[in-house]
């Protein structure tokens, strides 16, 4: 929840460079630093810095200011949040991540290129000129586990690093409701049609601005596969006790893929 409220020496903040943050990296955990950390080499530093959010009664901000890393600490790649065992650490870092892209990408009006500036009341950003008011971005994407009997739907991305199973997802449409999206993105990505399509929960994913709607959904007729080539690399039936375990559930799919593996899911 937003509130404006002024950084203390105990609150922690995140620094950006680029895409790498500042941390402390010990024993495969990432530490945030605390304005009292780098008190003696950059003082009143809280003053540069805007409120993200809190979690657990740890207040995050963000820097405005660019500093250097005092001994210890590092600027090290923001892919190393996915990694993160801590699910709440993971988590925060990838918030601070998203919102330091959104305030990046907005900091002068679209409308008149008017520097924008902080709403003390929500988290918009306000032009002072026109006063268009721009809200974090966030796009609704589904992800939808195929299923047949025992047989889950198991994918691979084309031409991404991400070289591990998927399930079929894709970004909703304007004037597209969820369920329309599974529809059509099943019918896109592998050819095939479903039918008894079952909301499982939703997750927000800061990683790509992306809000995410897990949905199950059986196979409706011939289960013959036909790639969309230019999105993926692989699809395949996969029997249920074949489905690789998946020991970091920190994404929906991954949570998703679990639950049939292991039966815990009830469908249809």
């Amino acid at each position: 929840m937003f509130k404006k409220r002024k950084a203390e020496a105990e609150d922690l903040f995140f620094s950006f460079e680029g895409d790498k943050v500042l941390v402390k990296e010990e024993k495969n955990k990432l530490w945030y630093p605390s304005f009292s950390d780098y008190e003696e080499e950059y003082p009143n530093l809280e003053d540069a810095s805007q409120f993200l959010f809190t979690i657990d009664h740890i207040n995050y901000y963000l820097l405005d200011k660019k500093i250097t890393p005092i001994e210890g600490w590092s600027y090290v790649s923001t892919k190393s949040f996915r990694s993160e065992t801590k699910h709440w650490r993971s988590f925060a870092g990838a918030m601070a991540w998203q919102l330091n892209r959104w305030y990046t990408n907005h900091k002068y009006c679209s409308r008149c290129g008017t520097p924008m500036k902080h709403s003390d009341e929500e988290r918009t950003l306000i032009c002072p000129s026109c006063e268009f008011r721009v809200y974090p971005t966030i796009s609704p994407c589904v992800i939808v586990g195929v299923y047949d009997g025992n047989r889950l739907l198991l994918t691979k991305y084309a031409g991404r690093e991400f070289a591990k199973y998927a399930l079929i997802a894709g970004f909703v449409e304007i004037g597209e409701s969820l369920e329309e999206t599974v529809i059509r993105e099943v019918k896109e990505e592998v050819g095939i049609s479903v039918k008894n399509i079952e909301f499982y929960k939703s997750q927000p994913w800061p990683f790509s601005d992306t809000i995410l709607a897990g949905f199950y959904a059986e196979l409706d007729g011939d289960d013959k596969i036909t790639l969309q080539e230019d999105e993926l690399s692989l699809g395949q039936w996969v029997e249920r006790e074949d489905i690789p375990e998946q020991k970091l559930k920190l994404s929906l799919t991954s949570e998703m893929m679990e639950k049939f593996r292991t039966g815990s899911v009830k469908l249809k």
